[in-house]
């Protein structure tokens, strides 16, 4: 396996795109043919990778098959071949230049940039006007996108939030202040969670990140009692709790918040077991937890680099060895490469309940197969029959309706099925139960 020693904490971030790859000493050791596809690919779809990425987690021996190289690299099968055909076509020309941003943008629209409805049926209002980098779709939980944290350490190739980070302003998140967000706050005493999301909020300084946050502290409210921060960092840059500049006050502010008698909840994005097995993401996991900090893990399940019981097996043994909690096994959403990396549903939650089977129970706190769709999040249950009608059981984890939570629900029985659109109500019936509601919740929204 050639892998480097762990060195990397003692060094600054790198990030490489496809202005410089090249200059690495890796990229000579990739097949031509796949250089040739990330330079098409990486026109499309984001692309950015960090010395730690190359250095330690990617076994260069194992390429282009090795998980955490199609996990950050862009691959052949992540456009179809008519459109990839199209991009090398234009590039292959040399022509004016926006020829291929026409090019690029035909097809980046063709890869459904905004799934859910994400964009125009989650912002909230106050004083009538729209909240930008603000979205609430549970009842509990507000989504806040800092400006700042609006891009990641590294991209995963899967990533539904991929427009954010390829020059698509129209799909962007982002607030610049947090003073709306409290605003809104102040008239929804139901919310009880904020959420910083991205992009990742850990590539912003410790600095601007309590400016976005120490407002909620000192509102003087209790609400809300928890904060959350969604983050890749520990897979792609755990030096960012060790060993970066303000790496110990980052940890003094976690400490601040936990002070304050609320929860913090490190919401940790681990795709692979690989992810876990350098020292200094240990170290990491270590000082976050004693800050008083929970972390919980989540990942979708995603074709070509964690589509079996044995990693899944692995990811929640040592998530619970090093003190994390796993908590949900999402399904590709149904946006960018989603045909490359999406996996059946039947599929999906054979692979989670055969996983789940080899941990304790400790382990068996993750939820899932769960889709996240524009009417909540749908949890696989599994197979069963109905009469002599095989199903599939789902039930909402979370519904833009409160009351569709944990409601059964059955679909007809379909190993090829990858998403909700894909599957047909059980028994005669034509639409499953909360289709009208939602239709009708949709509708009040726009309005």
């Amino acid at each position: 396996m050639k892998r480097k020693q762990n060195d990397s904490t003692v060094r600054k971030l790198r990030y490489y795109t496809l202005r410089n790859i090249e200059s690495h000493d890796r990229w000579n050791s990739i097949p031509a043919d796949i250089r040739a596809a990330i330079r098409v690919v990486g026109h499309v779809l984001p692309f950015r990778v960090n010395d730690y990425v190359l250095e330690q987690l990617i076994d260069w021996d194992a390429i282009p098959q090795d998980p955490i190289f199609q996990l950050v690299f862009p691959q052949p099968g992540m456009l179809s071949e008519s459109d990839f055909r199209r991009v090398a076509d234009a590039l292959q020309r040399h022509g004016a230049a926006d020829e291929l941003d026409r090019v690029v943008h035909e097809v980046r629209m063709g890869l459904n940039p905004n799934p859910a409805g994400q964009m125009e049926l989650n912002v909230p209002i106050v004083e009538g006007n729209p909240i930008p980098g603000v979205q609430h779709k549970y009842r509990e939980t507000v989504l806040f996108f800092p400006a700042a944290g609006q891009t990641c350490h590294s991209y995963c190739t899967f990533c539904f939030r991929w427009p954010q980070f390829v020059g698509m302003p129209d799909y962007k998140f982002a607030a610049r202040e947090t003073e709306d967000l409290i605003a809104y706050l102040d008239e929804q005493p139901q919310v009880t969670d904020v959420l910083l999301t991205g992009g990742d909020p850990m590539v912003m300084s410790t600095d601007v990140l309590r400016r976005y946050l120490q407002p909620l502290l000192d509102d003087g409210s209790e609400m809300p009692n928890t904060i959350r921060i969604g983050s890749k960092s520990l897979a792609y840059w755990p030096a960012r709790f060790v060993t970066d500049d303000d790496a110990d006050d980052l940890l003094r502010f976690f400490e601040q918040i936990v002070a304050s008698g609320r929860n913090l909840a490190f919401m940790a994005h681990f795709t692979h077991d690989t992810e876990l097995s350098t020292p200094v993401v240990q170290e990491a996991i270590r000082r976050i937890r004693s800050t008083g900090a929970m972390i919980r893990t989540q990942s979708p399940i995603v074709r070509h680099i964690n589509d079996s019981p044995d990693v899944w097996r692995r990811l929640w043994r040592e998530s619970i060895r090093l003190g994390m909690m796993p908590y949900y096994m999402f399904v590709e959403r149904d946006t960018g490469a989603r045909d490359y990396f999406s996996v059946p549903l039947v599929r999906a939650w054979q692979v989670y309940r055969e996983a789940a089977a080899a941990v304790s129970g400790l382990a068996r706190t993750v939820r899932g197969p769960s889709m996240s769709t524009l009417a909540g999040k749908i949890e696989i249950l599994g197979t069963s029959f109905v009469g002599d009608e095989q199903v599939l059981v789902l039930r909402f984890l979370q519904g833009r309706n409160p009351d569709w939570t944990y409601k059964p629900f059955f679909a007809r029985y379909d190993e090829k099925a990858t998403w909700i659109n894909e599957l047909k109500p059980a028994g005669t019936a034509e639409r499953f139960f909360f289709q009208d509601e939602l239709q009708a919740l949709i509708d009040a929204d726009r309005q």
